[in-house]
């Protein structure tokens, strides 16, 4: 038995959870598919900027989650071994919050209509059914739905499925982790980045009590087989990797870490050039979140930039959704004029996400090559040139306003 819906997202990240809310303001209902059997909440934490705080205000979740985490007011970067401070910033005129992912997410899901997340619900084949698109469940079930929008990752079935190559491995990993301090940690609202001999720590507080850290690096190849031969003491490994000398905030966090808080991820993204020519939208499909867009964490952009779709897409699909008054019904079907304004709005969300990709993940790419270069003369001129426009480039990018959810 197929089963009729008019939207169906894959995926129930940021990307699926911030569009499905947006289209519930606007009174339309979506129904999310998740492939696990709980929400994802890998990752620990991200940083939500001005541009993320604009959009979650515009789904009606921004102030609960303000009040649950710090806002940090600059970052200092440092040399992990001479200690010394190199450069620091003002974020004085930001918002800024390191926000614990399980929070995001459970607020999100918490604002959504019973019924509206489907766990255990693999994708595993896409059909053209007339003017819906046919999806294969892993369990056997078959849905029908108006709409489909792909925000299942970085490995998405439907970004291949538009044409979308996959995303490329940029050599680079990161490690991620959480540290919890029952009396404090003090270090105040303030980012902390390490960065020495082409290594990135960074230190995020999100509370009063709870704090992100994260490393990024190259790896040897002699570390990747470590690494795989020991995932499981990575705590071991950050910390002789920092070495002994290394700051001692460094190694207080990493010191109360849990063995079981760390994270290892190889840093993927798509490459910039595809953005231009790919079809971001096809008919009623289109992708949102690391779907779309996957890239390197250091301008702290993917999850901002996936809210941000979220918003627009919801705001696209409401106005195509509005039945205009005369519509002709003379030479055409309703369902193929349907079909059309439903194509027409996701050809406008597409528009309007092509370049700020492009931008975002060529952004990323390039902060990252300069930051974990590997002390080069001109490089080292070049990262001190970074950090002098660093703040103004992040202003810029952050400055960007997804819109409210009002449609005319």
């Amino acid at each position: 038995m197929e089963i009729v819906e008019d939207i169906v997202i894959v995926g129930a990240g940021i990307a699926g959870l911030t569009t499905s809310l947006g289209l519930h303001r606007l009174g339309i209902r979506s129904l999310v598919l998740e492939s696990s059997d709980r929400l994802r909440t890998t990752g620990f934490a991200l940083g939500v900027w001005s541009n993320g705080w604009k959009a979650l205000d515009a789904v009606g979740i921004s102030d609960s989650l303000r009040q649950q985490h710090l806002l940090i007011n600059g970052l200092t970067v440092s040399s992990i071994v001479s200690k010394e401070c190199t450069s620091e910033s003002s974020f004085e005129a930001l918002e800024i919050r390191f926000v614990q992912r399980n929070l995001l997410l459970e607020a999100l899901a918490k604002e959504l209509p019973s019924g509206t997340i489907r766990l255990s619900s693999k994708v595993v084949c896409i059909e053209e059914s007339g003017f819906y698109k046919k999806l294969h469940l892993a369990d056997g079930t078959i849905l029908k739905t108006k709409v489909l929008i792909g925000c299942d990752g970085i490995n998405s079935l439907v970004a291949k499925w538009l044409g979308f190559q996959k995303p490329v491995l940029t050599g680079s990993m990161a490690i991620r982790a959480y540290a919890v301090f029952e009396n404090g940690h003090g270090f105040g609202p303030k980012a902390r980045q390490f960065i020495s001999n082409g290594q990135r720590f960074l230190l995020l507080p999100c509370d009063e009590r709870m704090v992100h850290w994260g490393l990024t690096w190259k790896p040897s190849d002699q570390e990747k087989e470590v690494l795989e031969e020991n995932s499981a003491k990575l705590k071991q490994f950050v910390l002789k990797k920092l070495g002994d000398t290394c700051h001692d905030e460094i190694k207080s966090v990493i010191e109360k870490t849990p063995e079981d808080g760390l994270l290892l991820t190889p840093l993927s993204n798509r490459r910039p050039w595809e953005l231009p020519w790919a079809s971001i939208s096809k008919g009623n499909v289109c992708v949102a979140g690391d779907a779309l867009h996957p890239m390197t964490p250091y301008i702290g952009q993917g999850g901002c930039s996936a809210m941000e779709e979220g918003v627009i897409l919801a705001r696209c699909l409401g106005e195509a959704l509005q039945k205009p008054d005369g519509e002709s019904k003379e030479n055409e079907n309703e369902e193929e004029q349907e079909y059309k304004r439903i194509e027409r709005g996701l050809k406008k969300y597409a528009k309007e996400r092509r370049w700020r990709s492009f931008n975002l993940i060529a952004t990323a790419y390039m902060v990252g090559t300069i930051q974990e270069n590997n002390g080069k003369m001109i490089m080292s001129y070049t990262r001190k040139l970074l950090f002098t426009f660093l703040p103004g480039l992040l202003a810029r990018i952050v400055a960007f306003d997804c819109g409210k959810l009002n449609i005319s």
